[in-house]
C-alpha cells in the first residue's frame, strides 16, 4: 500500500481521488485525515482477520480511503468511520478476489451505500467488540516468535500504526532502506511460514508480552515526538498507544512491566498541551508552564507507579515512569529532585543498557554535578548516536555552559542538519544565535 498523508491517508489517494472526482479542496480534506489516521487500527486489524494477508489488508484499506476522499466531502462523515471503512474494504478485497478467480468484471459497491451518512445494515451489524479485539489480537501476531524482534517491531509500527518506512527508521536509527528491506523480509515471512491470524493463547500472548509492550511505546513516542515534520504533536498516535495499553492491562492486571507502561505514557502525554507555543516552537520542560499539564492524566499515572513499585519487579517502564513521576511531583522546575532522578537513571542502566540512556543521564548529570561531568559521559557516546538530533543538542548545550562557543556552534549546526521537524530547527537556530552572540561578543 502507498504510503498515507502523515500516517495514515495513502500518500496516492490525493492525487487519485482528485483525478476521479474533480478537484477536491485542501479545506475539503482537512477533517478527513484525522478520521482516517485514527480508523487505521481497527480497520487494517478486521481486514487483516477477513483476509489473513496483510498486503490485501492495506489494499483494502487503501480503496476504502480513496472511496471516502470521494464521498465524504459532499456527504459528511459516517456514524462509524471504522466501520464504514471496513465494510466497503472488504467489499473491495473480496471484488479483487473473485475478479481472480472469475476472470469477469462484478459492480462497484459505492452503489450499495446510499444513505447520506454512508452507512448500511451491514455496517451497524459489525461486531464492534471484536474489531477492538481485532487491533491487539495483529500485535500479538506482528510479534510472532518467527520474526526476530527488529522485524517483529518494524512490521508491526508499520502495519498497525501505518507509520511510514522513514518514521520507523528514525525510531530505530537506521537507514530507511535498511528499514524498508527489514519490513519486506518480515511480510514474506510471515507469508512463507503461514504464521496464523488466529487470536493467540494465554502462554503465546505471555512470551510476547514484552515485543507488543515496546511496540506500543514506540507507537507513543513517534506521535509524542511530532517527528512527521509539522508543529503538531500526533495526538491520534498517542491516543490510541494509550488505548492499547489498557487493553493490554486488562489482559495483563497483575503486569508491573505494563502499568509502568501505561503511566508511562499518561505522566507524558499530560505535558502535550504545554510542550509547544503558538508557533510551534518546543517549549523546554523546565520553562514550560505546568498548570496547562493535565492533572486527571498525571493523577491516574502515579497511582499505576506507586502500584507498579509496590510489587516490586523494577523494570524499564516503571523506572521511566517513575522519572516522569517525580518531575510530575514538582510544581515548579526548580523544586525538582534531581538526586533522585539520576539514581533512577542509573538504575535504568544497569536494566537497559543504551546509549540513549546514558545520553538522558548526562542531562540529568550537568543538574547535580555540574557540565564538565556530564560533557565527559557525553564525549563518549559520539560514535553510537552520530546520527542522532538530540545528542547533538545536548553537547552543543554543555559545550556552550562550559564557555567553548566554537565547537558549541558545530554540535549545533550538525543537529540542524539532522532536525525532523521545524519545531527542532526553530530550536537549534535560537541555540546558533546566542552562541553566535556570544562569539561576536570576544
Amino acid at each position: 500500500m502507498a504510503e498515507p498523508p502523515r500516517v495514515d491517508k495513502p500518500a496516492d489517494a490525493s492525487s487519485s481521488a482528485a483525478s476521479s472526482s474533480a478537484a477536491i479542496s485542501s479545506a475539503d480534506l482537512a477533517w478527513i485525515e484525522p478520521q482516517l489516521v485514527a480508523a487505521r487500527p481497527q480497520a487494517i486489524a478486521a481486514l487483516t482477520r477477513y483476509f489473513r494477508d496483510l498486503d490485501t489488508a492495506e489494499e483494502a484499506f487503501q480503496e476504502a480511503c480513496l472511496r471516502a476522499l470521494r464521498r465524504w466531502p459532499d456527504q459528511g462523515p459516517p456514524r462509524d468511520a471504522p466501520a464504514w471503512l471496513i465494510f466497503v474494504g472488504r467489499n473491495y478485497g473480496l471484488d479483487q478476489k473473485r475478479r481472480q478467480q472469475r476472470r469477469e468484471p462484478l459492480p462497484e459497491h459505492d452503489d450499495l451505500i446510499e444513505t447520506a451518512h454512508g452507512e448500511v445494515q451491514m455496517i451497524e451489524a459489525l461486531d464492534q467488540a471484536e474489531v477492538r479485539d481485532d487491533v491487539l489480537r495483529l500485535l500479538f501476531v506482528c510479534c510472532h516468535p518467527q520474526l526476530e524482534v527488529p522485524q517483529q517491531l518494524a512490521l508491526a509500527l508499520r502495519i498497525v500504526a501505518g507509520l511510514t518506512v522513514p518514521e520507523i527508521a528514525r525510531a530505530f536509527l537506521v537507514a530507511p532502506k535498511t528499514m524498508e528491506q527489514r519490513i519486506t523480509r518480515a511480510k514474506r515471512r510471515v507469508a512463507e511460514r503461514n504464521i496464523p491470524f488466529a487470536q493467540p493463547t494465554a502462554d503465546e500472548r505471555t512470551e510476547r508480552l514484552r515485543t507488543v509492550s515496546t511496540m506500543i511505546y514506540l507507537l507513543f513516542n513517534e506521535g509524542y515526538s511530532a517527528s512527521a515534520g509539522d508543529h503538531q504533536i500526533r495526538t491520534t498516535l498517542c491516543d490510541e498507544a494509550i488505548r492499547l495499553a489498557r487493553l493490554l492491562l486488562r489482559l495483563f492486571p497483575d503486569q508491573a512491566e505494563i502499568m509502568g507502561l501505561l503511566a508511562l505514557c499518561l505522566l507524558q502525554h499530560a505535558r502535550s498541551r504545554a510542550r509547544l507555543d503558538a508557533h510551534g516552537d518546543l517549549i523546554l520542560l523546565e520553562d514550560q508552564d505546568r498548570g496547562q499539564w493535565d492533572a486527571g492524566a498525571i493523577a491516574e499515572g502515579l497511582v499505576l507507579v506507586e502500584k507498579a513499585l509496590r510489587r516490586h519487579q523494577p523494570g524499564p517502564f516503571q523506572i521511566q515512569a517513575a522519572i516522569a513521576a517525580v518531575h510530575s511531583h514538582a510544581s515548579r522546575a526548580e523544586d525538582t529532585d534531581w538526586q533522585e532522578i539520576e539514581r533512577l537513571y542509573i538504575s535504568l542502566e544497569r536494566l537497559m543498557p543504551s546509549p540513549v540512556v546514558t545520553l538522558n543521564r548526562a542531562v540529568v548529570v550537568e543538574k547535580t554535578r555540574g557540565a564538565a561531568a556530564a560533557l565527559e559521559l557525553v564525549e563518549g557516546l559520539r560514535e553510537p548516536l552520530d546520527g542522532y538530533f538530540h545528542y547533538h543538542g545536548v553537547h552543543g548545550a554543555l559545550l556552550a555552559k562550559l564557555g567553548h562557543e566554537t565547537p558549541a556552534r558545530a554540535a549545533y549546526q550538525r543537529a540542524l542538519t539532522l532536525a525532523r521537524t521545524p519545531a527542532e530547527r526553530a530550536h537549534i537556530r535560537q541555540q546558533l544565535e546566542r552562541v553566535g552572540k556570544k562569539l561576536d561578543e570576544v
